[in-house]
């Protein structure tokens, strides 16, 4: 089993990612899928073997705009989402995925949490960490093939 702390769209709230820091030590990955990839330096340099970070429209320097992880029997699909026009339809999004051969794709960008089933891509928004009003992350849990999401308003 492997389970992940999934967050995005910090814009600069750091506060705000420090609180679910503590996350960061007990789980197996990191991934920060954008707009803030500054907020995660601290944890990429503690954690640089499980760390991942995507740059969205925001950031102008620093991490990946895509990643592929493969773990516990699960391909996912890393992105912030703007390239793929994620506001407007997760077709392209899923499309995506299964050119790179996952069957989960993990995005941000919207700033709304949202779990989304779409041509059997299991498609993962974990909200914005850095929002007043709603802000949450994903836990993600990975085990034989299969992926359970649990969105985690943040309190």
């Amino acid at each position: 089993m492997t389970t992940a702390v999934v967050l995005s769209d910090s814009h600069g709230h750091r506060s705000a990612v420090a609180r679910i820091a503590p996350l960061f030590e007990e789980n197996d990955l990191i991934i920060f899928l954008g707009d803030g990839v500054g907020d995660l330096y601290a944890a990429q340099t503690q954690y640089p073997e499980k760390t991942y970070l995507c740059r969205g429209n925001n950031d102008f320097s620093g991490g990946a705009y895509e990643w592929v992880i493969e773990e516990d029997g699960c391909r996912i699909y890393c992105c912030h989402g703007h390239r793929l026009g994620v506001k407007h339809g997760l077709e392209r999004l899923a499309q995506e995925a299964k050119e790179h051969g996952c069957e989960i794709a993990l995005y941000g960008h919207t700033h709304r949490a949202a779990i989304d089933l779409v041509d059997g891509v299991l498609c993962i928004n974990p909200g914005a960490i850095g929002s007043f009003a709603d802000a949450s992350y994903c836990y993600l849990v990975l085990h034989k093939g299969k992926a359970t999401p649990t969105i985690v308003p943040l309190a």
